[in-house]
């Protein structure tokens, strides 16, 4: 047992490098995570929650829960960030519309792989919603998306976001057309 015991400081110190590469695996896995405020319009089939962004050396990462609350598929999105600062002036004003897939009636957590390049000072909060959801049957919009976040982020509640759905002719599947209006070459 005696010889047990005094073996064991050895394992550990011959273990020692992997000690300092892993805790060097652990920073990098550590990224600098900045919440952002998710401002939610109810009449979208999508919910984003646990919004952040994620430093890296390219700039920042969109990364995000979404859940889908209709029975179609969602193809993508566009949102409205905004960097407002103490005096609760909008500063930047970022829009970006990112594609991916989402069933119905599923949640999914993403990061978007398309980098923010932002320059974030001390006092800044960052408010995010939604300004379209694009699926196959329908596209929703938030109309004046810009002024709805504005006066959110000033602390005015007054303003609610108005929805406006149309039918998606671009994207809807071949097969869900009616037959006059298939190309037959």
């Amino acid at each position: 047992m005696m010889a047990v015991l005094l073996a064991f400081p050895s394992v550990l110190f011959l273990d020692g490098s992997n000690a300092a590469n892993a805790s060097h695996v652990q920073k990098a896995a550590e990224q600098r995570n900045i919440g952002v405020e998710s401002f939610q319009v109810l009449e979208l089939p999508i919910n984003i929650t646990n919004v952040s962004l994620v430093e890296t050396d390219k700039g920042y990462l969109l990364k995000c829960s979404l859940a889908n609350s209709s029975d179609s598929e969602i193809l993508g999105l566009r949102y409205l960030l905004l960097l407002v600062d103490s005096n609760n002036v909008v500063r930047t004003a970022v829009a970006r519309s990112e594609g991916f897939k989402l069933s119905g009636y599923a949640i999914k957590s993403v990061t978007f792989r398309n980098p923010l390049k932002l320059k974030l000072k001390r006092g800044v909060r960052l408010e995010l919603m939604l300004e379209q959801v694009v699926g196959y049957e329908s596209i929703w919009e938030v109309l004046k998306a810009r002024q709805t976040l504005e006066a959110y982020s000033s602390g005015d509640y007054s303003m609610m976001p108005q929805v406006l759905r149309v039918s998606n002719q671009v994207d809807v599947p071949l097969r869900d057309l009616p037959l006059r209006f298939r190309i037959i070459y």
